[in-house]
């Protein structure tokens, strides 16, 4: 099994830290993080791909172990973590990769590829929403806050996303067996999160959804073999969000998983054995 090194990477006075693992000099999968998690959401998939792929998963900045300057050094918007992630690529050399995305990965990843299709080698869609279909009731719920101007009850309902509760509430809604969900992933979450950054990214969420046009009118126009593996019971991004994916990807694969928001908490080795499958049928056309 090959070894996952731990490595940090300045980006613009930023240090971005990584998870790498797998041969340099095979195929590229990327895996980038969702909320309120970093590359440590991989730990398991890191090392059950790197027999075949050069994996690599970085912590955004204000995420996991990379650098949070605070909110009035660094400007927490999707655009700017993008950037940064953007960055982060062309630093190490990547110019062609399999892009694996999770909830804030889909803003994150999307702003990149779309700016540069010629890197996608293919889509891991997991849990990542590009829909309004795939809006589920947490999101609905943070919505009409911000819409009903209730600044109080909505940095209540931030703060209880960010709290350790909340967290371990998102990690096991939906879950089929709860079990098999380990502590480890609110705990660490919770130990290395730093709220005030957490609740400025948090506000600029909406950006998003003027966004999906754009990212659907890309998939349309690029067709990027994609492989979806979605968690169906996630009250935050529901299995209605994968299957919409459909339309603009008729060729799109897609597993729906009896799971929640965090499904490779609870499938790790079958997610990863629909990637392999999927990454060497298309080596192979």
């Amino acid at each position: 099994m090959s070894a996952t090194s731990y490595r940090t990477v300045t980006i613009n006075d930023l240090d971005i830290f990584y998870r790498e693992a797998g041969n340099p000099n095979a195929p590229v999968v990327l895996l980038l993080h969702g909320f309120p998690s970093s590359s440590h959401m991989y730990r398991h998939l890191i090392p059950a791909l790197a027999e075949d792929y050069h994996v690599i998963a970085p912590d955004y900045p204000g995420f996991g172990y990379s650098s949070k300057p605070a909110t009035d050094v660094f400007t927490y918007t999707f655009d700017n973590v993008a950037a940064v992630m953007e960055q982060f690529i062309i630093q190490l050399g990547i110019t062609r990769f399999h892009l694996y995305m999770q909830d804030y990965g889909g803003p994150v990843g999307f702003r990149i590829i779309t700016r540069h299709p010629e890197w996608v080698a293919s889509l891991l869609v997991q849990n990542a929403n590009a829909y309004t279909e795939g809006l589920g009731p947490l999101v609905q719920e943070i919505g009409r806050l911000q819409e009903a101007g209730d600044p109080v009850a909505l940095a209540a309902a931030v703060d209880r996303m960010l709290s350790i509760e909340g967290m371990r509430t998102d990690n096991l809604v939906g879950a089929a067996d709860p079990s098999r969900i380990s502590p480890d992933s609110w705990t660490f979450d919770a130990a290395v999160i730093d709220k005030p950054i957490q609740r400025v990214l948090f506000a600029n969420y909406g950006t998003n959804f003027t966004l999906y046009p754009a990212w659907q009118a890309w998939l349309r126009q690029h067709q990027p073999r994609t492989l979806i593996t979605w968690g169906k019971n996630d009250n935050i991004f529901p299995g209605e969000g994968a299957v919409a994916y459909l339309r603009d990807l008729p060729d799109a694969e897609l597993h729906l998983f009896e799971g929640g928001h965090f499904l490779l908490e609870e499938y790790c080795d079958e997610v990863a054995a629909l990637i392999k499958t999927f990454l060497k049928k298309g080596e192979q056309s």
